[in-house]
């Protein structure tokens, strides 16, 4: 049964990354975006950072689906621990350099 697998799985992922680069080019698309809300409009600084927080998030969601093949793994719980795991991740990295911007300026 495993050799049935491993040849889907094998099978899958013969010819061009379309996915990937579909991915990349809606990233990229998403951060130059944020870049030009953030200088090229004269926003109020709470709309500019609600913009850039909601580009981020759709920015998030799209590496999971097309980079971090979110919906390929084996079971549910796996992925719902590697998303729970990444979100503390993300929030200690952000928290901890506020704090430390916060204390060193």
């Amino acid at each position: 049964m495993h050799e049935n697998e491993n040849q889907a799985i094998k099978q899958e992922h013969t010819g061009f990354p379309w996915k990937q680069v579909v991915g990349l080019i809606l990233s990229l698309g998403l951060t130059f975006l944020a870049l030009w809300v953030a200088i090229g409009l004269s926003l109020p600084v709470n709309v500019t950072l609600t913009i850039i927080v909601a580009l981020a998030i759709f920015q998030a969601f799209i590496q999971l689906f097309m980079f971090m093949h979110v919906t390929e793994g084996t079971e549910p719980v796996h992925q719902i621990i590697g998303i729970l795991f990444g979100i503390y991740v993300a929030f200690a990295v952000v928290a901890g350099s506020i704090w430390i911007l916060a204390h060193v300026f």
